[in-house]
């Protein structure tokens, strides 16, 4: 047991940033949302730009982030949020901007808006989620789904002859004149944490350079939408999805 005294004479060393609210989270149990959240938050508190700060979440997963995150926060159509967020920027430059996406969002709906968001060199941050299906609308498949991988819309696995090969949105990024700085993170342990955690920040302090546009793609799971626990899809995340999207810098500053 550790006494009174003790506990008094304790450091904190973790805790909840001031930027994320109070509000309970509606991922479900496992998910890596909540700790891209926290990190984000994490970062906006330590570069202290909260009030110099805009998100524009579009539908899917991330369409009730405004309630968890004390910033001002814009929701916009589904996959159009690069372009919200674009309109943000260019009318306030001065503001650090970013939009939040999942795969479904950014690499299907939203297809033509992500890149030409990144082809003029709109200078925000876009992070990208890809757990690889549509998470929040009943797991169906998205661009990003393996080949041979189950989905509501593919209960068989997903096949070439009938749905193409899974779409590689990140290197098609970092090969566009716009892109800044692309890398590819995770969440499904500590130290993929810390280096996501970095690779915010350093996309907010490129955004002061105005150079261009960054772009984080982060591999996440979804306990639900797989139909695994927790665990298990952390497991499968790193077999089966890394193998595909190789985590680690694609495109830095020169």
């Amino acid at each position: 047991m550790i006494s009174e005294c003790e506990i008094e004479n304790l450091e904190l060393v973790y805790k909840k940033p001031k930027t994320l609210t109070e509000t309970p989270m509606h991922y479900c149990p496992g998910c890596g949302h909540g700790v891209i959240n926290k990190v984000l938050m994490e970062v906006i508190d330590e570069l202290n730009i909260q009030d110099k700060v805009v998100g524009a979440a579009p539908v899917g997963c991330s369409v009730f982030e405004y309630r968890y995150m004390d910033i001002d926060m814009i929701e916009s159509p589904h996959g159009r949020a690069s372009a919200v967020a674009t309109g943000v920027k260019r009318v306030n430059p001065d503001l650090y901007v970013f939009s939040y996406q999942g795969d479904g969002d950014l690499a299907a709906i939203g297809t033509s808006e992500t890149i030409h968001t990144v082809n003029r060199g709109e200078n925000i941050l876009m992070l990208f989620i890809n757990n690889a299906i549509y998470g929040m609308t009943g797991g169906q498949m998205a661009p990003t789904t393996l080949i041979g991988q189950k989905t509501s819309t593919s209960p068989y696995g997903r096949t070439v002859k009938n749905s193409g090969f899974p779409i590689n949105m990140t290197e098609l990024i970092s090969k566009l004149d716009g892109a800044y700085f692309v890398t590819r993170q995770a969440v499904h342990k500590p130290n993929g944490v810390r280096k996501l955690k970095k690779a915010i920040q350093k996309s907010f302090e490129h955004q002061k350079e105005n150079k261009g546009t960054c772009f984080i793609e982060v591999i996440s799971n979804c306990p639900a939408g797989w139909g695994m626990t927790p665990i298990k899809s952390n497991e499968w995340l790193e077999e089966n999805l890394i193998k595909m999207y190789p985590l680690g810098d694609i495109k830095v500053p020169k």
